[in-house]
């Protein structure tokens, strides 16, 4: 997939509409681009984003989750060059779920990334936190299944004991098209109203989860940490092979390949109805679970009652 990111033009010289050497072409816009051009147009997507849908408040503390992988490195990047020209704060957040040969590696690059852009940093793992490893567990569900809900939890909770009011994490244009559709292939109603842009505010234990990079397509966010010389890991998740998504992005990456915009006209589409999935499909409050005082639905949260089965098995 990368290998031809950096694009040999067909016919070898076509020009960007700057007049320099193009070395990428957009075929969902038709735009030949310069290497500036295309770094320029990145970072415009991105603060459009921001702005259009006021994503961060001037002077806010925002966490960054960074995993030390390129979408994350290339968020933190993006947002450190944003807050140039419109102030707030920002730390990064680091999860280590506890998988060997895979997350010190990532782990060091998040580290070295926030240490260039002096940006504070703050990991924490599931052994300190939740009592095992993502590699300890077993049962029912993939690995991913338990990683994704454990994840979610921590996240929510570090940012806002670190005082922070947003989150924001790395999901590019692939992310949510593959999210959508999977949501509706499955049948789940529930997550059609927590995928979108932004949130309904249901409880204050919720840090408002942003995605400001949700419109630029992977392989674009690959190209430009290639370009701009950012330090990423791209070690592959040894669970990863688990994962439904694989499937679903193989489908759209196929689509796409023959219809170009069918990922931005996925994420348009649900755009569209998502005020109509919140209003539809998300309650006004919930309240908090009875083991762990985190925001949930039921009695207990979906993190605690996985933890719980975790337990019993170890």
């Amino acid at each position: 997939m990368y290998a031809a990111l950096k694009v040999s033009i067909e016919g070898g010289h076509m020009q960007c509409g700057c007049g320099r050497k193009a070395i990428y072409f957009r075929r969902y816009s038709g735009e030949y681009l310069c290497r500036r051009c295309f770094a320029e147009s990145i970072e415009k997507k991105f603060a459009h984003t921001i702005g259009r849908h006021n994503l961060i408040e001037k002077n806010e503390k925002v966490a960054v989750g960074i995993s030390g992988g390129k979408d994350s490195s290339v968020l933190v990047h993006l947002l450190s060059r944003f807050r140039e020209k419109f102030p707030f704060k920002m730390i990064g957040l680091t999860i280590d779920e506890g998988i060997m040969d895979y997350r010190e590696k990532t782990q060091r690059k998040a580290e070295e990334n926030c240490r260039t852009l002096r940006i504070e940093h703050h990991t924490f793992s599931f052994r300190e936190e939740l009592g095992f490893t993502l590699d300890e567990v077993s049962g029912e569900l993939t690995h991913c299944s338990y990683c994704g809900v454990l994840r979610r939890y921590m996240l929510n909770k570090k940012a806002r004991e670190l005082g922070c009011t947003s989150l924001a994490v790395g999901h590019n244009l692939d992310d949510e098209a593959q999210s959508i559709l999977m949501n509706m292939l499955r049948g789940d109603l529930g997550r059609m109203g927590r995928t979108g842009v932004t949130y309904k505010d249901i409880s204050p234990g919720f840090v408002k989860r942003i995605k400001p990079m949700r419109e630029i397509p992977e392989k674009e966010v690959k190209l430009f940490s290639m370009l701009e010389n950012i330090d990423v890991d791209d070690s592959v998740c040894p669970y990863a092979g688990d994962a439904y998504r694989n499937d679903v992005r193989d489908f759209l990456n196929m689509m796409e390949s023959r219809r170009p915009t069918t990922k931005h006209t996925i994420l348009k589409s649900y755009d569209r109805l998502f005020p109509i999935f919140q209003q539809a499909l998300i309650p006004e409050t919930i309240s908090q679970c009875e083991k762990c005082g985190e925001p949930s639905i039921g009695k207990m949260c979906k993190a605690c009652e996985m933890r719980e089965k975790i337990m019993a098995g170890l």
